[in-house]
């Protein structure tokens, strides 16, 4: 498909979007804060002036949730867009492996059972981690034991084992004699960044900088398997190899973003599609704008979550599917769009 927008002007406005979108943000809240403090604020970190009043509030809480939301919003988009690649489904998203209902499985253990206990605040993050990497390594035993990772049998592999844990999940809390267990697992299954913290930052953001850099570094090999296994072939690229490497990037990728954020849903399947339909689907230029776009979506979702119903949030995943459904449907009906072949 040809782009429909220049790349490098889309690109830049987006990245200045998302800094502008991440300073706004600090702004709202349950204490609602001038936009001019908020600036300056974050210029006299920069300048060595003594902090101000909302100081705290602003570096150390709100800070760390918006640069949270920009990184789980790209990594989401980017990890997105590696899966439809790997599968050649427009269908497919992060979650299309039972990464997410690994997560899920092991963070209701720790929430329901008290499993992780001496992790403390880390012990719903920990438990989520474990689940995504034993559900991913399940994955792909099943899938080496009956002939290679293929996109068919993935893509099988992925929904049958995803339908199992879930069923695993509700068990737990069915069975937990704690009556808030179900409340916590719901929110923590539709996604927040509200437990964001400068530590918690530091892993995600590294592995969604290294992932996007090595994707974009094998953007030509990216796209000619999304042209099929045997293009691919043909030119000289190991599939197996290519297909594993991917595989194993993702299920870590998205099994980090799980366990810092939940199961933020919507972001990872419109956000790569919306790419390719204003820039063209060559993998050089929908990676850096999925990733930033996502970064921008998800941030002001975050603001939106936040704000509707305040002091309370909803949970993110609820504000993603309202506004993501329609906006898809709307920039898919004003041009023709092309995946894998299939218009």
């Amino acid at each position: 498909m040809k782009r429909r927008l220049p790349f490098w002007p889309l690109l830049i406005a987006l990245l200045l979007s998302a800094v502008a979108s991440a300073i706004a943000s600090l702004a709202f809240g349950s204490e609602r804060i001038p936009l001019t403090e908020v600036v300056g604020a974050v210029t006299d970190r920069f300048t060595g002036t003594p902090p101000g009043r909302w100081d705290v509030i602003i570096w150390e809480l709100r800070m760390p949730r918006a640069l949270m939301a920009l990184t789980v919003g790209a990594g989401l988009a980017v990890a997105g867009a590696g899966m439809q690649t790997l599968v050649r489904n427009p269908l497919a998203d992060p979650y299309l492996l039972g990464i997410s209902s690994g997560a899920s499985v092991g963070a209701t253990a720790a929430i329901t059972t008290g499993a992780l206990a001496g992790l403390g605040v880390y012990a719903v993050s920990g438990g989520a981690l474990l689940g995504a990497v034993g559900s991913a390594l399940l994955i792909w035993l099943i899938a080496m034991a009956q002939g290679g990772l293929t996109p068919l049998r993935l893509v099988l592999s992925g929904v049958v084992l995803s339908s199992g844990l879930s069923a695993i999940a509700s068990l737990l809390v069915f069975l937990s004699a704690d009556p808030r267990a179900a409340n916590s697992v719901m929110f923590w299954m539709l996604g927040s960044v509200g437990g964001a913290s400068w530590e918690k930052l530091i892993i995600p953001a590294i592995l969604v900088a290294a992932l996007t850099a090595g994707m974009l570094a094998m953007h030509r090999w990216l796209d000619a398997l999304a042209a099929g296994p045997e293009t691919a072939a043909s030119l000289g690229i190991n599939v197996a190899g290519m297909r594993t490497t991917l595989f194993v990037g993702l299920s870590v990728l998205v099994g980090v973003l799980v366990a810092v954020s939940g199961g933020v849903g919507f972001v990872g399947l419109i956000v790569p599609h919306a790419a390719r339909l204003v820039v063209g689907a060559r993998h050089r230029v929908v990676l850096p704008v999925a990733a930033v776009a996502g970064a921008v979506f998800l941030i002001w979702v975050d603001v939106l979550a936040r704000m509707a119903v305040r002091p309370q949030e909803i949970p993110l995943g609820v504000v993603t599917g309202v506004l993501g459904a329609p906006l898809f449907l709307l920039l898919m009906g004003r041009g023709m769009y092309r995946f894998g072949g299939d218009r």
